[in-house]
């Protein structure tokens, strides 16, 4: 009997059978194809991230036996998390794939100095981080930099629509600090329902003149 049946291309962008057809990969890892039933719905999907199965499974099955039971242990594991723990570690791994080299290397370091810390330490640092708010908490994924001027940048980041998101943060991220402190002057003079015009200033003006633009905004 067949353990499914073909899916419609709207139910095959969903997570839930995105992550079976990742874990039936994993599984089969030594076989040349997938099962005819998770091949038929892998087809109904986007090229790209038919591609993107497609290699996955290719780095699976160049791994060792060891290496394969170890890539099972981590699959068990993600699927024991909560949801919202997923989501937590899903929203991490993206933050730091959006960092700059130099960000990650002063990431890598400071994680460097806290493994190294006495454990008393540690724990004093994680209750620290731990009370802060949770917007807080989650401006700190976005690095060193803009997770220290988040509680200023905040208001501008807080309604900006899913697909100006990441054109918005690289633009920050792009930002000098003095530019960032004038723009977070900015928000604190921008009525919350003027600030979308803000930001569409700031995302449709090209770098070279951006210390125009925000001296002419701060004049008015």
């Amino acid at each position: 009997m067949r353990c499914c049946k073909p899916v419609r291309f709207k139910t095959m962008c969903s997570r839930p059978v995105l992550g079976a057809l990742l874990y039936a990969l994993a599984a089969i890892a030594q076989a040349q194809s997938l099962p005819s039933e998770l091949q038929e719905a892998a087809e109904q999907l986007p090229p790209a991230v038919r591609e993107q199965l497609h290699q996955r499974n290719a780095r699976v099955s160049a791994m060792s036996p060891a290496q394969r039971e170890e890539f099972h242990k981590r699959i068990a594991a993600w699927n024991a998390l909560l949801p919202a723990q997923q989501g937590e570690r899903r929203d991490a791994r993206h933050a730091w794939e959006a960092l700059s080299l130099s960000e990650r290397a002063q990431l890598i370091e400071a994680a460097r100095r806290y493994a190294a810390m006495p454990a008393a330490e540690q724990q004093a640092l994680r209750q620290r981080f731990d009370h802060l708010d949770g917007s807080e908490r989650r401006g700190w994924l976005l690095g060193p930099a803009l997770g220290a001027e988040w509680p200023r940048l905040q208001p501008l980041l807080a309604q900006v629509p899913g697909a100006e998101r990441a054109s918005l943060l690289e633009t920050l991220h792009a930002m000098t600090p003095a530019q960032r402190a004038n723009l977070a002057v900015l928000i604190q003079r921008t009525p919350p329902q003027q600030r979308d015009v803000l930001r569409q200033g700031l995302l449709s003006t090209p770098a070279a003149g951006r210390d125009a633009w925000l001296q002419t905004q701060m004049d008015r």
